[in-house]
């Protein structure tokens, strides 16, 4: 039987943690969405085009000096945006899709999309190495407030390095917010302008396509990291909710009262939520052995998920990005949560 984390501690670590861990963690292969495993089972969104999109047309010149304020209170001047470290899979992958690919020169753990693969990985599990990343001279780095440690952030910004830190994308609304802030940052609006576009595009398609009516299934995002006995029931602040919702279901966790981001799995939890699916990501559902091993976990088997197998799994590298893929993810979580029910 799985452990649950084992002390309060622990999984106070795992929730402050939790926004980066989730932007893809385990160093897996991200990925698109791609074809599930067929009806009343375990699916896993795997493509074999698992690469960041440019936009078309020339890359963009950025236009610097670019002054910024940073989410953590800094004024930033950018003055050279040759040499570009994004520090989450996040912001690699805006940075790339505004064709910026080819300066880039590093990369940390969640970055996992075909064109940055080769890149020097800058972090030692999710710690940001201030060492590594100074080693490579960058003209600039991207982080999150979530990057850490604070120390490896302080260091790199005493270093002289242009460093700025960007709020969490956390849900839907924040793709636009995000794309705009990168572009500002690196002194390219004008491709943040086509970017946001395209990807507003895109979204607003799937979302016309979208099943309309009938039965809303509700849907329970679980965390699971079997090697660090971490297993999370996602709640109102997840980040997975706004996802759930446009796809054309009902967060288990947040309507079942959990108004945090994570609560340690119970039966009790499981049996409140009752989900009719449970989304993981596709790295997790590994660590826990497929879906038979979580079957196994407290709970997960008595739920009306566990009971008819309907598992949605997405690749870790994309499910909660909040980038210019996520039209992709959206489509396909859409596809998996109602695909069974319609048949």
């Amino acid at each position: 039987m799985h452990q649950r984390p084992r002390t309060l501690g622990a999984l106070a670590v795992v929730l402050v943690l939790a926004p980066a861990l989730l932007a893809g963690c385990g160093g897996g292969a991200g990925g698109g969405p791609g074809k599930g495993s067929g009806s009343g089972g375990e699916r896993s969104a795997h493509s074999a085009g698992d690469r960041a999109e440019p936009l078309s047309g020339p890359a963009p010149e950025p236009r610097l000096p670019a002054r910024v304020t940073s989410a953590d209170g800094h004024r930033v001047t950018v003055r050279d945006a040759r040499r570009i470290v994004p520090l989450t899979g996040s912001l690699s992958e805006t940075v790339y899709s505004l064709g910026l690919g080819k300066r880039v020169v590093a990369r940390d753990i969640t970055t996992t999309f075909a064109q940055a693969r080769k890149l020097p990985v800058v972090t030692r599990a999710h710690d940001v190495s201030a060492e590594s990343v100074l080693s490579l001279k960058p003209s600039v780095v991207l982080a999150e407030t979530t990057t850490g440690p604070a120390e490896a952030v302080d260091q790199i910004r005493e270093a002289g390095i242009p460093l700025v830190v960007l709020d969490p994308a956390r849900d839907l609304g924040d793709v636009d917010t995000r794309i705009t802030a990168v572009a500002k940052a690196l002194g390219v609006e004008d491709a943040g302008d086509r970017l946001r576009e395209r990807t507003d595009e895109r979204i607003d398609a799937v979302r016309e396509a979208l099943p309309g009516g009938g039965d809303r299934p509700r849907v329970a995002f679980l965390y699971l990291r079997g090697s660090a006995s971490v297993y999370l029931l996602g709640g109102a602040r997840s980040g997975a909710s706004s996802l759930i919702e446009a796809a054309g279901g009902v967060d288990a966790g947040k309507e079942s009262g959990l108004k945090k981001d994570f609560t340690a799995i119970t039966s009790e939890a499981l049996a409140k939520a009752a989900p009719d699916v449970i989304l993981v990501m596709s790295k997790g559902l590994e660590s826990v052995g497929g879906l038979d091993g979580l079957l196994k976990i407290p709970g997960v088997a008595e739920t009306p998920a566990g009971q008819d197998r309907r598992v949605a799994s997405i690749d870790d590298g994309v499910l909660l990005n909040y980038g210019p893929r996520t039209d992709e993810v959206l489509k396909d979580l859409s596809r998996q949560i109602h695909e069974d029910a319609a048949r």
